[in-house]
C-alpha cells in the first residue's frame, strides 16, 4: 500500500467519505482511515437505522387508526426480532455498497485507528502514512454522565444492539435523540418514561415546537418527567431505579437509555503531536473554510462544533475537496438557514430563526404567522395529533426568516420551502403561490395576519375539515 497520499481522511463516515470521494474523482491519491464499518454513525447507529424504526412506529400508528376507516385489522405484539433482522440486513447492504464504491474509486482503506505523529503524518497499527492534506472527520459519540450507576444505562448505540424489545424503558434526555427513541419504543408497544431536565422537550427549538411536542408526547401515553435532573441509577429486584438530585425516584425499568447529547470523537487522535488546537470539550476549532490552526490539516462534521447534521458534513467534505483540488478558492459551506428534521411523533421540521431569535435580531420588525389544526388524515380518528406551523417574517417586506413545523409529513414538506427561505422569499411570494388542496402544506401559503381586535375562537378548518384555534373576526 502507498504510504504517501494527496489526501487522507481520518474517519469513514459521511464527511470523510464525501471529501475522499471528491478528491478521488479529481484524480488524487486518497486514503480513508476507518476501523469500523463504512458509513459512520449515520449509516450504522444513527439516521438510517433510526428512520427504519420510525417507519415501523408509523405503521403501528396507522394500524391503530385503520379500524376507524372501516379497515378490519388488529395489531398484535411487535415482532421485534423480525424488525431488527430486516433493519440490519438493510444496513449491511449499505455497508457493502460503500466498501465496493471505495475500492472501485481507487481509494485506499486503511483499517484501524489513526493517531497523529506529526503535521503531515498519521500512524495506524504501527505503520506511518503521510499526506499533503489530512482531514479529520471522526464524528461524535454518545455522552454517558459520570454519576453513580451510569453503567446500568445504554446509549443510542446500545439501542441498535437490542435483540429483544424492552417492556419498560426510561429514556433520559429531551433532545432530538430522546424524543425520537421514546416515540419509536412507545409506538411499538413498550411502556416509556421520558426524563427531561428542562420544562419542555426540544428546549432549544421554537417555543411552539417545544410546547406542542411535549403535549403530544403525553397524549400518546408516554410518561413525561420534566424538571428532573438525574443523580443516580441503581438496581432493584424489579429493575433499574432512576433518582433525581432532589430525591425523587422513578422506576423500575427493564432498560434505561442515555440520550443526553454527544461529544466530538477526538480524544484519541494525539492531536498535540501535530500542534492542532482543540477545546476542552473535544471540539476542533476551524475557520469558514474548515482549516484548523495547522496548514494542511482540516476538520469537518460534528467535531467542529458547528451544525451536527449528516448533510452538513457531506457538504463540507465536497466543498473542501473542490477548494483543494479543483481551484475553487472560495468554496465553503453556508451555515445560514440549514434545514433540519426531528423524527419524533409527530415529526418536527425547522429552518432559519426561531421567533425569539428573530426578535433579538430585528426587534419590533418581526411578524409572526401561525396555524394549528388536525390534518385530514385523522378525519375519522378520534385522537389525531396536532399539526402546528409558524412563519417568522422580518422587515417591511416581510422576508421569511424562519419556518417551524410539527405534524404529519413536516419532514417532507420543509425541503422545498427551505429552498424558498435560502433564496430570500417574502410572505408575499408565499401568498402568490397557488395552494395544493387539500394538503397540510398549503397552510404555509394561505396564512393571514389577524386584524387588531380580533378574538380567538374555535372554527372548522377550511382546508381539511379538522378543528383549530385561529384568529378570526
Amino acid at each position: 500500500m502507498e504510504k504517501h497520499f494527496d489526501l487522507i481522511a481520518i474517519g469513514g463516515g459521511s464527511g470523510g467519505l464525501a471529501v475522499a470521494e471528491k478528491a478521488a474523482q479529481y484524480g488524487r491519491k486518497v486514503a480513508i482511515i476507518e476501523a469500523n464499518k463504512m458509513g459512520g454513525t449515520c449509516v450504522n447507529n444513527g439516521c438510517v437505522p433510526k428512520k427504519v424504526m420510525w417507519y415501523a412506529a408509523n405503521l403501528s400508528h396507522a394500524v391503530d387508526d385503520a379500524v376507524d376507516f372501516g379497515i378490519p385489522v388488529n395489531r398484535n405484539v411487535t415482532n421485534w426480532n423480525r424488525l431488527v433482522q430486516g433493519r440490519d440486513a438493510y444496513i449491511r447492504n449499505i455497508n457493502q455498497y460503500w466498501d465496493r464504491y471505495v475500492t472501485e474509486s481507487g481509494i485506499a482503506h486503511i483499517r484501524g485507528y489513526g493517531r497523529f505523529t506529526g503535521r503531515n503524518s498519521v500512524a495506524v497499527n504501527g505503520k506511518t502514512y503521510t499526506a499533503d492534506h489530512i482531514v479529520i472527520a471522526t464524528g461524535g459519540k454518545p455522552i454517558v454522565p459520570p454519576i453513580p450507576g451510569a453503567e446500568l444505562g445504554i446509549t443510542s448505540d446500545g439501542f441498535f444492539q437490542l435483540r429483544e424489545q424492552p417492556q419498560s424503558v426510561a429514556v433520559i434526555g429531551g433532545g432530538y435523540i430522546g424524543v425520537e427513541l421514546s416515540g419509536v419504543l412507545n409506538a411499538l408497544g413498550s411502556s416509556v418514561t421520558l426524563i427531561v431536565k428542562d420544562n419542555f422537550v426540544l428546549q432549544s427549538f421554537d417555543t411552539m415546537i417545544s410546547e406542542v411536542l411535549s403535549s403530544e408526547i403525553k397524549r400518546q401515553g408516554i410518561r413525561l418527567e420534566t424538571g428532573f435532573q438525574v443523580a443516580t441509577l441503581s438496581n432493584s429486584a424489579e429493575g433499574i431505579i432512576v433518582c433525581s438530585t432532589e430525591g425523587k425516584a422513578v422506576g423500575a425499568f427493564e432498560c434505561v437509555i442515555w440520550a443526553v447529547g454527544r461529544l466530538p470523537n477526538t480524544q484519541n487522535l494525539n492531536l498535540h503531536a501535530a500542534g492542532i488546537n482543540v477545546l476542552p470539550n473535544g471540539v476542533i476549532p476551524v475557520d469558514q473554510y474548515e482549516n484548523t490552526n495547522v496548514p494542511g490539516i482540516y476538520a469537518i462534521g460534528d467535531i467542529t462544533g458547528k451544525i451536527p447534521l449528516t448533510p452538513v458534513a457531506i457538504a463540507a467534505g465536497r466543498k473542501l475537496a473542490d477548494r483543494l483540488f479543483k481551484g475553487k478558492q472560495d468554496s465553503k459551506v453556508d451555515y445560514e438557514n440549514v434545514p433540519s428534521v426531528v423524527f419524533s411523533h409527530p415529526p418536527v421540521a425547522t429552518v432559519g430563526l426561531t421567533e425569539a431569535q428573530a426578535v433579538q435580531r430585528f426587534g419590533d420588525n418581526v411578524t409572526i404567522y401561525k396555524s394549528r389544526f388536525t390534518p385530514m388524515r385523522y378525519a375519522l380518528s378520534p385522537h389525531g395529533p396536532t399539526t402546528a406551523m409558524k412563519l417568522v417574517c422580518a422587515g417591511p417586506r416581510e422576508k421569511v426568516v424562519g419556518i417551524h413545523l410539527i405534524g404529519d409529513n413536516a419532514d417532507e414538506i420543509l425541503q422545498g420551502f427551505a429552498v424558498a427561505v435560502k433564496m430570500g422569499a417574502t410572505k408575499e411570494d408565499f401568498d402568490n403561490t397557488i395552494a395544493i388542496h387539500p394538503s397540510s402544506a398549503e397552510e404555509l401559503v394561505t396564512m393571514k395576519t389577524p386584524e387588531p381586535g380580533c378574538k380567538k375562537k374555535s372554527e372548522p378548518h377550511e382546508i381539511d375539515g379538522g378543528n383549530e384555534w385561529r384568529q378570526v373576526c
